[in-house]
């Protein structure tokens, strides 16, 4: 974060700090005053849901422990796909049509590039094919620009990549990647400069003897009271909420490679290459040199059970020799190339792999919201619209998302 960046936050949330909700019950709000809503957790996810809350009417509080983008955040990092490639699931391409559009918007709206659009090229290379084959009928329904290719044309496009053992490929042109850690904190810039309050804080619920949630503790000794809470709180709402979402939410461990192309060699940078995914006995996936950062690879596999606040963040020997052995198969150039950096991050995932949107069972006054399970980031403007028009009453809760469908 810069340090005018980091300053801004911080004399906002030094404004809010004192700042005191009204505890009201949702019923006896006043439709000539606007709800109060605390919004735990900046990301993608609780960031988002907080601005669009704001612009819909209401006094918005967000509290975040470590600040928006931050290291620990599944939100944090440097880049994210975007895509709208699903499989057969309809409803989240449609989403992630609505989010692109959400965030071409705000480039234009916060003056700050996001969006890369590189497009993505999917390559199917193993027997399992369903993820790419099962969304072309959705993608030709809807109008979205696709194109199936042959590994003969993909050599033609892309010589710098070897296509030995690929079956056929889809090629997303309207897809790309965008600028995590940067995006969250203009996200939460933006809230501040709309009327709502930052604060950086560890926030725990209070429930009340009767039901429903009288509050949220903070570290800093304080307690805000509003008419609504959401708990946006990634790879922690498990353990924030031990009962319900519970182990329903298991934070893996994740490991992030980015490896350097040789000098004056711009055939791995966003204008040569996309944003490409392999699709075989794993899932890899990878995003070209993006503003100098170097070659990204990842294996989207689901790693072991991780401790997103004390987990150690040091990229393992196995891990780094398999992003190799991936780099020497499909990037023969880069087979030497030096690592650069390495992040370790985690998913939140949700039993089922779809988000978690829902009431608290116990309390009709809080909401929780996770789940993004490896997918999420890309849906952060258009998840914050449904979070706020269902917050505020104008829209039903989306089964999709239901605490229920877990039994």
């Amino acid at each position: 974060m810069s340090t005018s960046r980091r300053t801004f936050l911080r004399s906002f949330a030094a404004l809010g700090a004192a700042a005191a909700v009204s505890p009201r019950s949702l019923a006896q709000t006043s439709t000539t005053k606007p709800l109060r809503v605390v919004v735990v957790g900046a990301g993608a996810f609780g960031g988002w849901s907080a601005l669009m809350l704001r612009r819909a009417g209401a006094e918005v509080t967000l509290v975040d422990t470590w600040g928006p983008g931050n290291s620990r955040a599944s939100s944090g990092g440097e880049t994210r796909v975007i895509r709208q490639t699903y499989g057969a699931d309809r409803f989240y391409t449609e989403l992630a049509g609505r989010a692109l559009t959400l965030w071409l918007e705000h480039q234009a709206i916060f003056r700050e590039r996001f969006f890369a659009r590189t497009g993505a090229l999917w390559m199917v290379t193993g027997p399992q094919d369903s993820l790419v084959k099962d969304a072309l009928p959705i993608l030709r329904d809807l109008g979205i620009e696709h194109r199936e290719l042959s590994a003969e044309e993909c050599r033609k496009r892309y010589p710098q990549i070897d296509f030995d053992g690929l079956r056929w490929a889809l090629w997303e042109p309207g897809a790309g990647y965008l600028l995590a850690r940067q995006a969250c904190q203009a996200v939460a810039e933006a809230l501040v400069r709309e009327g709502g309050t930052f604060l950086q804080a560890e926030a725990r619920p209070l429930f009340g003897a009767g039901g429903g949630l009288d509050g949220a503790a903070l570290s800093t000794g304080s307690t805000l009271t509003a008419d609504a809470y959401l708990f946006a709180c990634g790879p922690w709402l498990g353990q924030v909420f031990p009962d319900v979402p519970g182990a329903r939410i298991r934070p893996t461990r994740q490991e992030v490679f980015f490896f350097g192309a040789p000098a004056g060699d711009s055939r791995f940078g966003d204008s040569s290459l996309p944003v490409w995914v392999e699709e075989g006995a794993a899932l890899w996936y990878g995003i070209p040199g993006n503003r100098w950062r170097g070659f990204k690879v990842a294996d989207d596999s689901r790693g072991p059970d991780f401790d997103p606040t004390h987990g150690e963040r040091l990229a393992s020997k196995e891990s780094l020799a398999a992003a190799r052995a991936l780099l020497a198969r499909r990037f023969p150039a880069l087979r030497d190339a030096p690592l650069l950096e390495s992040r370790v991050c985690q998913y939140e995932n949700s039993a089922d792999g779809h988000f978690v949107f829902d009431r608290h069972p116990r309390a009709e006054n809080l909401w929780l919201l996770g789940g993004g399970s490896g997918h999420g980031f890309k849906f952060g403007p258009a998840l914050g619209e449904l979070v706020a028009t269902t917050v505020l009453g104008k829209r039903a809760p989306e089964k999709k998302f239901s605490l229920a469908r877990f039994g």
